[in-house]
């Protein structure tokens, strides 16, 4: 519909984190955004009437971190394919990291990504651009024009910059302008070729291994540069508890950083690689069951305020290759908001805490309004049913990476219907 239809969302259970709304109540759209809450407005005649009984009505899930692949793999995946996954998985809003082909250095490839991205009509994207030309890690490029672009962000991606001078010129330019940087804070000696934890399971297969250094070491330079800069920055998808207690502390002192994490690494483990399942290879590796714990705990107690699917589609021959040769990543967009709230089934988080790590708090790192159900806030709204139950399946994921460790498994919390600006995007 182009007209933006009135919507009147019936009896739900209202999930808004931002403003603290946890009630059952009704929720009124028209104009593309928010009108009321509860009761519904004088003269009010809507187009459109979704009976939420029985159903979570929240807003739009925001994911900080997913590749659409275009440009430059489209042989991969489509900006069309995965914003049909995303919002199938209840996803409003994506941060889209530079490393496409070409790469997000330049203003018009990032008014080239959010153009593409406007003519599908579904998820908005927001683009990140590049700390330096091409990645390569040595020319700053022109952060000021790239942020006027449309990025709400700067990163190097998984390109490492290992000239620690260069981090700091990028991280004091970035500062200057209030420009957020997202960093992916790796040791590139210490990973070396590695591909799996180093611990048991490394010398247990004889596959090459991360160390738990080539983290915490990267994240010891990054927090200092970040703190002698006065740099805003964001870590992406730690791994390693002794990373979080090192990011912790850096709180405490008021150091301006964030960070995030994966939702497979909240609930897998290096043990889950078991003979070599390359659908387990992701970087950084998955950790030890410790570090695990300590990724939960730290979503308990605030130190990380997002978790993101880190969506990496591939075509099926990424993984039919032996484990050190294949492609790491995993399709992550349509099973974001089950295993989030799968956290919840199992105790470790509240309802609200598990929605707001995935809407108001990413939200809030990216710099963007989105996230919340705010009366004349744009209307990106996502519906699901708490106890429907689906299976991850090759026929049940729309998007064209079929790469997931969760293939087959059961979930519950089926997205049923979700909204974007006003507009039905997607009904189950």
């Amino acid at each position: 519909m182009s007209d933006h239809p009135k919507i009147a969302i019936k009896s739900g259970r209202l999930v808004d984190p931002k403003n603290q709304i946890d009630a059952a109540t009704d929720l009124f759209i028209a104009e593309s955004n928010i009108i009321a809450i509860g009761e519904m407005p004088d003269g009010f005649d809507p187009d459109i009437t979704i009976d939420a009984s029985e159903k979570i009505v929240c807003p739009g899930l925001v994911d900080l971190r997913a590749r659409m692949r275009e440009p430059g793999l489209e042989k991969k995946a489509t900006i069309k394919s995965e914003t049909l996954a995303a919002v199938k998985g209840g996803i409003t809003t994506i941060i889209c990291p530079p490393d496409t082909k070409p790469v997000i250095d330049t203003p018009a490839m990032a008014q080239m990504l959010q153009q593409r991205a406007w003519q599908t009509g579904r998820t908005f994207i927001h683009p990140l651009g590049a700390l330096t030309q091409g990645l390569k890690g040595e020319k700053l490029t022109d952060m000021w024009a790239l942020a006027n672009s449309g990025c709400v962000g700067m990163s190097n991606a998984l390109s490492p910059i290992t000239n620690s001078l260069v981090m700091r010129r990028a991280m004091q330019y970035a500062s200057t302008f209030d420009i957020p940087v997202f960093l992916h804070s790796q040791d590139p000696w210490l990973t070396g070729n590695g591909v799996v934890h180093e611990g048991f399971v490394s010398t247990e297969l004889g596959l090459p291994s991360v160390p738990e250094a080539a983290e915490t070491v990267g994240v010891a330079r990054d927090l200092a540069l970040i703190e002698t800069t006065g740099a805003t920055a964001h870590l992406c998808q730690l791994s390693s508890g002794r990373a979080i207690s090192m990011l912790a502390e850096a709180q405490d002192k008021g150091v301006k950083v964030t960070a995030d994490v994966t939702a497979h690494h909240l609930h897998l483990s290096e043990h889950d690689v078991g003979l070599f399942n390359t659908l387990c290879h992701v970087q950084p590796p998955l950790r030890g069951k410790q570090d695990r714990r300590a990724l939960r705990d730290a979503l308990k107690n605030g130190v990380i305020t997002a978790i993101c699917s880190d969506h990496q589609p591939h075509g099926n021959d990424a993984k039919l290759l032996p484990f050190s040769e294949s492609e790491p990543g995993i399709s992550g967009l349509e099973t974001l908001l089950s295993l989030t709230l799968k956290l919840v089934e199992e105790n470790e988080l509240s309802l609200t805490q598990a929605i707001g790590l995935i809407t108001a708090g990413p939200a809030d790192i990216a710099g963007i309004d989105a996230g919340h159900l705010s009366v004349n806030a744009r209307a990106d709204v996502c519906i699901f049913d708490p106890v429907q139950e689906w299976v991850v399946t090759s026929d049940s994921l729309v998007s064209r990476g079929k790469n997931t460790p969760f293939m087959n498994q059961r979930f519950k919390n089926k997205v049923t219907a979700t909204i974007i600006g006003g507009e039905i995007v997607y009904t189950a």
